[in-house]
């Protein structure tokens, strides 16, 4: 701490970075101060500095160099997916608090060896799950809690683009990523299922992986971004998850950045339970954000009622509704406050065990058993 703020890192200055982090903390500059940037384009952090640092903010090319920094209190790791492990177990060796984007990792190995760092280090640790606050997840959260939907036994994780490849940064690089929509967009899904369902105990984990329309260039007409390049396209374009819980709750996830299916749903749930039943309806190609709608039966009839009341969220007191925003504050707080931050490490953990045992399944081509 120093002037009563927390002292903030970056490491990795590209699109998450620029699009979420830096704003989001620019907002809480009664909470911290941007002192450091790394990014192995240096330029990149140099600009950086410049827009969203303190006068005199550090900047490096080698985030070893500047984890040396005694100052620094919280490390952001904004970082292509391969390299969240080993930049978070420096930084908790180091003896900072870490932020890392999702998903935790890209191989369960990793996400262990980042748990047991955490756990040596007594520091704070979340990963980037900003979609848990948005409202509509955080009203479907509070019923979840207070039982409205009675003993939650069938879910649907959706995170499903028609044509929304990403065409920037390294996101159809395998060697950096560690896979494609399933890792990228299906971690938010998962994430939200898990989480409503509160249930994070899993017996086995099966998965289709498809590279159907990757490397077919009549495919990339008409995608959001811009024909993507079929010739360097290394990841898959569609994959699916039967994920069986202990207790004999199901899960079925879907992801896509390209697949021929009418609806889309991104950072979207469906929950069905013995009381009533939820799902939220939105993602990229629908505008207006997303549709919050409860099912159930009243007075002999079934019904569907959209809720328009947010609940509350742990340690935020309200000044934005962007849940980027939201996310930093709550995270901050949890810091200055000591209290367990939103999104917890065992949680995303097993966010991350999940996908990568659905990439093995899909692979060996049988049910991985936990």
């Amino acid at each position: 701490m120093k002037n009563g703020k927390l002292q903030v890192a970056i490491v990795g200055c590209g699109g998450i970075a620029n699009q979420k982090h830096f704003p989001s903390l620019k907002s809480q500059e009664d909470k911290c101060e941007m002192v450091a940037f790394c990014d192995i384009v240096v330029e990149k952090a140099e600009k950086a500095a410049l827009e969203y640092g303190v006068p005199g903010a550090r900047v490096y090319e080698d985030y070893k160099e500047l984890l040396k920094d005694p100052e620094i209190d919280v490390v952001h790791v904004c970082t292509p997916n391969v390299a969240h492990c080993p930049i978070t177990v420096a930084a908790f060796e180091a003896g900072k608090h870490v932020l890392c984007e999702k998903p935790m990792a890209a191989t369960t190995e990793d996400a262990q060896q980042m748990m047991d760092a955490w756990k040596k280090s007594g520091k704070k640790f979340t990963i980037g799950y900003q979609n848990r606050f948005r409202k509509d997840t955080q009203m479907l959260h509070e019923a979840c809690q207070a039982g409205d939907l009675g003993e939650i036994y069938f879910a649907k994780a959706h995170a499903v683009r028609r044509r929304a490849v990403p065409t920037w940064g390294v996101f159809p690089d395998k060697s950096k990523q560690g896979g494609g929509p399933l890792i990228d967009i299906g971690t938010h899904a998962l994430d939200i299922t898990l989480w409503m369902m509160d249930n994070y105990e899993v017996d086995s984990v099966t998965g289709s992986v498809f590279e159907k329309l990757g490397h077919l260039k009549e495919a990339t007409e008409g995608n959001m971004f811009g024909p993507w390049d079929p010739d360097t396209y290394e990841v898959e374009d569609s994959a699916f998850g039967y994920v069986k819980m202990k207790n004999g709750a199901t899960i079925f996830l879907e992801s896509a950045w390209a697949i021929n299916m009418k609806d889309s749903r991104e950072a979207a749930t469906t929950l069905c339970g013995t009381k009533a039943g939820a799902e939220i309806i939105g993602g990229m190609s629908k505008d207006g954000g997303y549709d919050l709608i409860f099912n159930k039966t009243a007075h002999g009839q079934l019904t569907e009622e959209t809720l328009s009341q947010g609940g509350t969220i742990a340690f935020f007191s309200g000044k934005s509704d962007k849940e980027e925003v939201i996310e930093c504050e709550q995270w901050l707080n949890a810091i200055l406050e000591d209290k367990e931050p939103l999104v917890k490490p065992e949680q995303a953990f097993m966010v991350t065990k999940i996908l990568d045992n659905i990439y093995k399944s899909a692979r060996e081509g049988h049910e991985i058993k936990f």
